[in-house]
């Protein structure tokens, strides 16, 4: 079975529920239980699991939403995602091994707009039904100086 049209259409829904402020969306793309987690590059080498985001479960990806939503207070901004290439590493009992690349431009309300990180993603992903489902995104920056107005996820 080709798993790769699957695996696009989870990342472009991903990006799509980011980019166009359809946060609501975003934590049905994950299974539960489930780890998010966004951390440097420094850190992941060094196999450190601290991250500037963190979740392990669906209801923390929602309280993510509802934080964003009604509890922290930041300067309105917009992101926008191209990713690629997106590689299918190895697949084993269900789940496919994933990465892919991004850059992600943050757009400020005054239409202000910079290159806000650049990564890779490193998935993993439940191909056992569909729509296929992260089991696992870990979101690592090249950069080790991380923005304090990172609110949104990556």
């Amino acid at each position: 079975m080709d798993l790769l049209p699957g695996i696009h259409d989870l990342i472009a829904e991903y990006c799509e529920c980011i980019d166009e402020d359809r946060l609501e969306a975003w934590p049905e793309l994950f299974a539960d239980p489930c780890r998010y987690l966004v951390i440097s590059r420094v850190n992941h080498e060094a196999g450190l699991r601290q991250g500037v985001m963190y979740a392990a479960s669906r209801g923390m990806l929602l309280d993510r939403v509802f934080s964003i939503r009604r509890a922290n207070i930041f300067e309105p901004h917009r992101y926008r995602h191209v990713i690629g290439p997106v590689r299918l590493k190895d697949t084993q009992n269900g789940v496919a091994v994933v990465h892919a690349h991004f850059l992600c431009a943050r757009i400020m309300h005054d239409g202000t707009t910079t290159l806000f990180a650049s990564g890779r993603y490193l998935d993993r992903i439940d191909v056992t039904a569909t729509p296929f489902r992260f089991k696992e995104r870990i979101v690592v920056l090249d950069s080790d100086k991380i923005d304090t107005l990172l609110a949104i996820p990556l």
